[in-house]
């Protein structure tokens, strides 16, 4: 009698180890197969965003624009040096602008929409934009071009601005304000 339950406990614990190792060879799978998908992710997004810097690099030069990188993709150049303070997090920045597709196709403008008025550092507006307004003193006038990851991402606007869009930003910084 106690030969069958030490055989039935033996087989239990076989088909247990079994199924334990099935579990774990199958999540060593997914976490491969999950890895190489991230991998081809990653390789997919560094070809666009070196498809999109190669078509601003293009427009700048036939443009013959004089701009500057910074190290996440903002190209800008500051067109007028204005002689106010330098923007900072958490002023309320107002400025004048113009935005334009990379094809110069104009989208928006503060002739017809007004000045744009937003809280430096708090959401609200493109990436891009907050960070460029962080160069710039009141009275500059400046030029940012922003590759789709810094603007309005793979969606667009929903209006005029088309998915995965670089987008031109002409501003002046009228005033800052805490």
């Amino acid at each position: 009698m106690n030969f069958r339950y030490l055989a039935a406990a033996i087989l239990l614990l076989f088909a247990l180890s079994s199924c334990k190792n099935n579990y774990h060879e199958k999540k060593q799978a997914e976490q491969i197969m999950r890895k190489e998908y991230n991998k081809k992710l990653i390789e997919a997004n560094k070809g666009l965003v070196a498809r999109d810097s190669s078509r601003i690099v293009g427009v700048i030069r036939a443009n013959n624009w004089d701009m500057n990188v910074t190290g996440t993709g903002l190209w800008y150049q500051i067109i007028e040096k204005g002689r106010g303070q330098k923007a900072k997090p958490n002023q309320i920045a107002k400025l004048d602008y113009k935005v334009r597709l990379l094809s110069g196709e104009l989208a928006y403008t503060s002739d017809s929409t007004g000045p744009l008025k937003f809280r430096i550092s708090k959401g609200g507006v493109e990436r891009g934009l907050e960070e460029g307004v962080l160069l710039l003193h009141q009275g500059d006038s400046a030029r940012f071009i922003m590759p789709p990851y810094m603007a309005h991402h793979l969606l667009g606007d929903q209006k005029k601005i088309p998915p995965r869009s670089t987008i031109i930003y002409e501003v002046r910084l009228k005033s800052l304000k805490k």
